[in-house]
């Protein structure tokens, strides 16, 4: 009799203080948040209007930025939102009034159709983890569903920046570290602009696989924002065939979302869009590389990165192709020179597959100012991945000749 009574006791607690910040937690059967269609996404944008959302819309992102009156407009074009708002701070929990008010707004938006994430802040030090990390779980405690956004430094930030001591590596390496057990989000961001006016930054792929790694160890997806302007003279706006490199690059490392800085803001140059509005370039040669992203991205969802093997020049990060890969370039390419800051050349093949076996490869021509043909060999009957058309198409054996554009590639896999 006493246990029951204390068992009713128990339960009319929980009844009226659902937690212990006092707010109401997500229904029990609520789904915890997955990235489902690649994400495709941009920083520093115009507000959204009806003309940005279908402008986004038609340029193949489907990821973004808005306030929580904009919620709607981004339902009407299709698009899912990523919600700012200055509550959304580690200082509101300290604060039981703007407590109570974020409490209210994850109450009103979280089940909006096209809510997808929660903007938390950009580049933060490792100071700032703990607190972040409280924030984080509170979010995720009121609305699993959808994700709290956090994007980090590049491996190019300072020890002060970052956080932490020692050089490049271990630096990064210790701030990751950090980043995924205080933290605990549900995706990695990082930035890194890698086009200079002087040639290119020389730890992109040191990044990358830094990133890959981390994020593979963690059991988490991982976005990649890159260069898309200039902000400063010693920085160059890129071309679109550098777009594609960036982009393909990106996919090769088994990237789930990739970001541009910057869609269209003041004191930026190049970028997606201009202040009007009117679309750049970039913008034109997005609307289809957006559109490879995703479907390539989401034939790879399903798999395991199981290698990102460089062949050619080796820049700092680069792993060499294993003699028994699976996978293989014919004819075969020789080891090349590589000094920072030329341009990388070469290529990457991603190894990827659903156990520890690789079926499928995308290989990518690094060199993003010349076009080249080459053949992938593989351990059996291929099939081409047709990223415009979303089809798989037969290789007609176990060799398949490819002519891949400047920084762009073709998605290859055995015929099922």
């Amino acid at each position: 009799m006493k246990t029951a009574s204390i068992l009713c006791l128990l339960i009319l607690v929980q009844a009226i203080v659902p937690s212990a910040w006092g707010a109401d937690p997500a229904p029990r059967d609520a789904k915890a948040w997955s990235a489902g269609t690649p994400i495709v996404t941009y920083w520093a944008g115009p507000p959204l209007t009806d003309a940005v959302a279908r402008q986004m819309a038609e340029g193949g992102f489907n990821v973004v930025w808005c306030s929580e009156q904009q919620l709607d407009t981004a339902q009407r074009h299709g698009l899912r939102a990523q919600l700012s708002d200055g509550l959304l701070s580690p200082a509101t929990l300290d604060n039981p009034a703007a407590r109570e008010k974020l409490d209210a707004l994850i109450t009103r938006v979280r089940n909006h159709p096209a809510l997808y994430s929660y903007f938390i802040t950009d580049e933060p030090s490792a100071g700032a983890f703990p607190a972040l990390g409280k924030l984080v779980a509170y979010l995720r405690e009121r609305d699993p569903a959808h994700m709290a956004y956090i994007n980090l430094f590049p491996t190019y930030a300072n020890n002060q920046q970052l956080g932490t001591q020692g050089d490049t590596v271990t630096a990064y390496r210790e701030h990751l570290r950090q980043y995924l057990e205080i933290v605990r989000p549900a995706l990695v961001s990082y930035d890194h602009y890698q086009f200079a006016k002087n040639g290119d930054n020389g730890q992109y792929f040191l990044n990358l696989a830094m990133i890959r790694q981390a994020s593979q160890d963690a059991g988490l997806p991982f976005l990649n924002i890159v260069q898309a302007c200039t902000w400063t003279p010693s920085m160059r706006v890129p071309t679109s065939e550098e777009m594609r490199y960036l982009v393909y690059t990106t996919l090769a490392y088994g990237a789930q979302g990739i970001s541009y800085y910057i869609y269209c803001h003041p004191g930026h140059t190049g970028a997606i869009a201009l202040p009007d509005g009117t679309p750049t370039p970039i913008y034109h040669a997005l609307k289809s590389l957006n559109r490879e992203f995703t479907a390539i991205a989401g034939q790879l969802q399903p798999l395991r990165s199981l290698g990102v093997y460089h062949l050619g020049m080796k820049p700092d990060g680069a792993v060499p192709l294993p003699q028994e890969a699976p996978f293989r370039l014919e004819p075969a390419v020789p080891d090349m020179e590589y000094r920072a800051p030329e341009r990388v050349r070469g290529f990457v093949l991603g190894h990827f597959g659903p156990a520890n076996e690789p079926t499928h490869v995308l290989a990518v021509n690094l060199d993003y100012k010349t076009e080249t043909a080459t053949a992938i060999v593989g351990p059996g009957k291929l099939e081409l991945f047709d990223a415009i058309g979303s089809a798989w198409q037969p290789a007609g054996g176990a060799r398949a000749e490819v002519k891949l554009p400047p920084g762009g590639g073709r998605l290859v896999r055995l015929a099922p």
